[in-house]
């Protein structure tokens, strides 16, 4: 079986954690969240990596949550506690982490950005927040952070619209730090992860938990909070006829 979740060292310092699912446009399921958790908390603990850059396979960052296996988790009563768990390790890695995105960032694909350092971003990215057409809620932090970083009427715009919208616009909101041409997103992050590795790694870790130093309880009590109605909403008839309407036109 293919692994979903792929981990190499690309540079000195310098762990790329790649989300494999290609044939699903990266998906997360359980098994690749746990694979995310897994890699990060690896790359974490290990002192020879500095920096750790966050992309997806075959030109695409992620599609988001496997609506099938959220689905069948929401049937099941197991919830979305897997989910939660990455959210939480990727809002608490030590670490620095440069995001690289190409193609589609959706749901979580997006909210994810919010807990990355840097975020680059190629032309033909396409980002949504679809949690209130599929009969959810904002998870992530992202009900709190994106208004501290978008203002409250762009972040309002983004999650209950929940349209489509351009990596321009992602960048005008904060959630990306530059827009390259197709396909240079990677490079650049990795050049960028090349430089924060090449820097006294203390005083990068100091600099990055001073920076959330101020956000930091109320993003863990956020997503804890937003984590407590999205398994509400997982379980509700709306989330159910969404879930399905997208199954069938699948």
């Amino acid at each position: 079986m293919t692994e979903t979740v792929l981990s190499e060292d690309v540079a000195e310092g310098v762990r790329q954690i790649t989300m494999n699912r290609p044939d699903r446009r990266n998906a997360l399921d359980r098994a690749t969240y746990q694979g995310l958790i897994n890699a990060l908390a690896a790359a974490d603990a290990d002192a020879g990596v500095r920096a750790i850059v966050l992309t997806g396979a075959g030109g695409c960052f992620t599609s988001g949550n496997d609506i099938k296996d959220f689905a069948a988790a929401a049937a099941t009563g197991v919830g979305a506690r897997i989910a939660i768990d990455f959210l939480n390790a990727i809002s608490t890695a030590k670490k620095p982490i440069v995001a690289a995105v190409e193609g589609f960032a959706v749901g979580i694909g997006t909210t994810m950005l919010l807990h990355c350092d840097l975020a680059f971003a190629g032309k033909g990215a396409s980002f949504r927040l679809p949690f209130v057409a599929l009969g959810l809620c904002p998870e992530g932090g992202s009900s709190y952070l994106l208004p501290l970083i978008a203002g409250s009427k762009r972040a309002a715009e983004l999650l209950m619209l929940g349209e489509i919208f351009s990596p321009e616009v992602a960048q005008e909101a904060g959630l990306l730090n530059a827009v390259t041409e197709v396909g240079e997103a990677l490079p650049l992050a990795i050049e960028k992860a090349k430089a924060l590795a090449a820097l006294p790694p203390q005083s990068v870790a100091l600099t990055k938990l001073l920076l959330k130093r101020g956000s930091a309880a109320a993003t863990a009590e956020t997503i804890a909070t937003e984590a407590r109605h999205f398994g509400e909403r997982l379980m509700s008839a709306e989330a159910q006829a969404a879930f399905a309407a997208f199954l069938m036109k699948r």
